[in-house]
């Protein structure tokens, strides 16, 4: 029998990511054309570390524009004992470095572990005999946890095979295939994990973005002056943001779509119920509903703004103009009355 720790890291790059294309496992079961829909993957290096005393090759790729997945596969004697939490932290460890001295930030990263099991005879629910265990592990819990836990973690489970079996949850999946046909599982949870990460993102630069327009209106609406040059050039960044950003959700609920309603589509809507990315859609949706109101209302306010200054002008140009006829008047008076 063969056990493997799979970790998975995710992270957001501070540059571009470059690389060469790297070939799409084959599925159990998906249509030819759902490969549109999933993101290329390119292939940036590879790196051997020792951790624990055992030898760990990490596999780095990434996703265009700006995602890095840091991968290590790891034979262990055995997933069912709980120093696997040890190793795990430790194989972590080093991949946040490894992701760090790439630009990566680990405020906006993904990590997710998969305990995969092959080579074994017989049904895979026989090793749900250790399902406390798996289910800590899942969760990336140290404590026992109740019954009623275990019961609702390992609900979210999918059968393909009579010999396979995947349980999914927030932290970790375990993978269950007598054959060891683990690539397009991994390949759709890698999936899940980027869309998270990618909302995740798209998130955060909207909520900063807002914060600016909403200082730009406070500013305005208590009188403070600010450059129309600034205003001017935040307004085109919201703009271009907000054009990206619903592409953005465009290409991800195209690539879900694609996917179909095959083994791979089931997989991937379970994993995307325990990450909540329909929450997050709603959520990114609302902040973009937010901003453009309140980019409304800043191009309303500037354009009346703009008017006053422009009424005020005339106002004061008027008046300048008045006090000039008037002292020529006194000028001409004064001149007559003294020759």
């Amino acid at each position: 029998m063969r056990q493997q720790l799979i970790t998975l890291l995710l992270g957001e790059a501070s540059q571009e990511v470059r690389g060469d294309l790297f070939p799409p496992p084959p599925g159990k079961s998906k249509p030819a054309y759902s490969q549109e829909g999933v993101p290329p993957q390119l292939v940036i290096g590879e790196e051997s570390v020792t951790v624990d005393s055992r030898q760990v090759t990490f596999r780095v790729r990434g996703y265009r524009p700006d995602v890095l997945l840091i991968e290590s596969r790891l034979d262990v004697p055995t997933l069912f004992d709980r120093c696997i939490f040890a190793l795990e932290e430790q194989v972590y460890t080093r991949a946040y470095r490894m992701l760090e001295s790439r630009g990566g930030r680990r405020q906006l990263s993904e990590e997710y572990s998969i305990f995969a099991v092959s080579d074994y005879a017989g049904p895979p629910e026989q090793f749900l005999e250790h399902a406390p265990l798996m289910t800590s592990l899942l969760k990336s819990e140290g404590l026992d946890l109740d019954p009623k836990e275990v019961e609702h973690t390992l609900e979210a489970q999918i059968k393909y095979g009579m010999n396979d079996l995947a349980i999914i949850d927030w932290d970790g999946a375990f993978l269950f295939d007598s054959e060891g046909d683990f690539e397009e599982d991994i390949e759709l949870l890698v999936l899940a994990n980027l869309q998270l990460l990618r909302h995740r993102i798209l998130d955060r630069q909207l909520d900063a973005h807002l914060s600016r327009l909403n200082d730009l209106v406070t500013r305005s609406a208590s009188g403070r002056t600010f450059r129309r040059r600034e205003l001017a050039a935040d307004l085109r960044t919201i703009i271009r943001l907000r054009g990206s950003s619903i592409s953005a959700l465009q290409r991800l609920d195209r690539s879900v779509r694609l996917i179909g309603d095959w083994y791979s589509a089931r997989l991937f809507g379970l994993a995307a119920t325990k990450f909540r990315l329909d929450g997050w859609r709603a959520s990114i949706r609302s902040r973009l509903d937010a901003l453009e109101d309140t980019y409304t209302m800043v191009a309303e306010n500037f354009s009346v703004s703009a008017q006053h200054r422009v009424e005020w002008y005339q106002i004061i140009a008027f008046f300048i103009l008045q006090v000039g006829w008037f002292l020529l008047i006194i000028l001409e008076f004064w001149y007559f009355t003294h020759h």
